[in-house]
């Protein structure tokens, strides 16, 4: 089956073996031993089985031994656990139906506990879910972004952010608490950032760590995978002179846009245009010692631009042709950058649903429910891109909220309790509901961002009151 789940079950007379006796040669070419879940035909025309398979065996994750929840299967749950933050684990496996049948009365649906469900987990890791996740983003971002071009460049934007995890001594340790005015923060946290296609919202790469590293260390992989004929919005937290260098400097046409600091200084060489010009950006002593291989000075074009009740900004980029760039389309293309934003926020507030921290209470399993959210989150954004081509409208115009709402309730309800040969029918049903969650075209922003509700001044709940409750 084209994108399924699939499972390497060895022959039902062969005698079982001891985890990890058998090739992973042999047990990997036993695709099909057992059906898929029905449920995931949504998401058929997307993920290739084979891709499943190379993950698990890339990182000797493959299962070789017959278990109720096989290694392919509980790729799909962490998927699942992602996209179905409404739903307990034990429902997400029940609903979804990742459990092989009992050989003895293959029609029964076997249940599973939830300490099952942990170890099944355990022993999967979370290699195996960033290795899917580098392979599935590699192909679905890159077709996406071509087909989204800006004056023939595709369009990423670059930017981090951080995510709760449970409070337990585990994950402070592997991820650290960030300070507070008020004393220390409630939850320990994890640093995320994210290489994003603008235009569709598509992830295409993500780097996770401690709340300690920087944006910058951990965005340092990310370069790597930029495309030729590329255009990268990064805010002002990413300026540096060997970052823009090694962004323009390692391909053909890698071309970056970010917003000026204050503080920033250069040299004036040509006014290409009113408030548009050709400068230098110096390499300053420090950098010049610590790589020396950087050149001397670096060529940009700071384009400066004012907004009605806004104060002035200047761009900076290396897109320095004018006539091939035109100064005023640069602004409006910068302010992209916001989609990244946009794209954060549908992973906290909507697939999250505002939940205070991730499930997992175990380093590793949170970044494996890391990497099943980003593959589920793209699986979600895929098919409104498709919606969004067949209706003429770019994929910014659909809802994630009501389309993640629907292919929830497809997951839970439909895929679950209808025969599979009703499924062709209830995926069309889908697809129809889908195209009419077309937004209306955005409305400029006119007004300087503000909060209207201040941090609450309640005390925190210290460890010491916490202790003599549960005293």
């Amino acid at each position: 089956m084209a994108g399924g789940v699939i499972a390497e079950v060895p022959d039902a007379e062969a005698p079982l073996h001891k985890e990890g006796s058998m090739d992973l040669g042999q047990a990997i070419p036993m695709v099909g031993a057992c059906q898929r879940p029905e449920s995931f035909q949504l998401f058929s025309r997307h993920i290739d089985s084979k891709w499943i398979a190379q993950a698990l065996k890339a990182t000797g994750s493959a299962t070789v031994r017959r278990r109720k929840l096989p290694a392919e299967y509980v790729v799909w749950i962490v998927v699942g656990m992602g996209l179905l933050r409404d739903r307990s684990i034990q429902e997400v496996v029940r609903h979804l139906d990742l459990v092989l049948p009992d050989m003895d009365a293959p029609a029964h649906r076997v249940s599973v506990t939830g300490s099952a469900v942990v170890q099944a987990r355990d022993r999967l890791k979370a290699r195996p879910l960033e290795a899917l996740f580098v392979q599935t983003a590699e192909h679905w971002a890159a077709a996406s972004a071509d087909a989204h071009r800006w004056c023939g460049l595709t369009v990423y934007g670059v930017d981090g952010s951080t995510l709760r995890v449970a409070d337990t001594e585990e994950n402070e340790t592997a991820f650290g608490r960030p300070g507070s005015s008020r004393g220390r923060a409630g939850y320990p946290q994890v640093r995320v950032v994210g290489l994003m296609v603008l235009r569709s919202h598509l992830l295409a790469g993500l780097s996770v760590g401690p709340y300690s590293d920087s944006e910058l260390d951990l965005a340092e992989p990310l370069w790597a995978t930029l495309p030729d004929s590329s255009l990268t919005i990064v805010d002002r937290g990413f300026i540096s002179y060997r970052l823009l260098y090694q962004i323009q400097s390692r391909g053909n046409q890698r071309h970056w846009l970010t917003r000026a600091k204050s503080n920033l200084k250069w040299r004036v060489v040509k006014q290409l245009g009113p408030d548009d010009q050709l400068v230098e950006l110096s390499l300053s002593r420090k950098l010049r010692k610590a790589h020396p291989d950087l050149p001397e000075t670096m060529q940009a074009r700071a384009v400066r631009y004012q907004h009605r009740g806004f104060r002035p900004q200047t761009l900076l980029t290396s897109l320095l042709d004018p006539t091939a760039y035109p100064a005023a389309d640069i602004p409006p293309m910068y302010h992209e950058r916001w989609e990244l934003e946009l794209g954060f926020d549908e992973v906290k507030t909507h697939t999250l649903e505002r939940e205070e921290a991730l499930r997992s209470r175990a380093p590793e399993r949170v970044r494996q429910e890391i990497w099943g959210l980003a593959i589920g989150y793209n699986l979600v954004r895929l098919e409104m891109e498709r919606v969004a081509r067949e209706a003429g409208v770019p994929p910014r115009r659909i809802s994630f909220r009501h389309a993640l709402m629907l292919i929830r309730n497809f997951w839970v309800v439909t895929a679950w309790l209808c025969s599979p040969g009703v499924l062709p029918r209830r995926l069309d049903a889908l697809h129809e509901e889908l195209a009419l969650l077309i937004l209306p075209e955005r409305r400029p922003r006119t007004y300087p961002r503000a909060v209207k509700i201040k941090m609450s001044n309640y005390p925190l709940k210290r460890e010491a009151r916490a202790k003599r409750r549960l005293n």
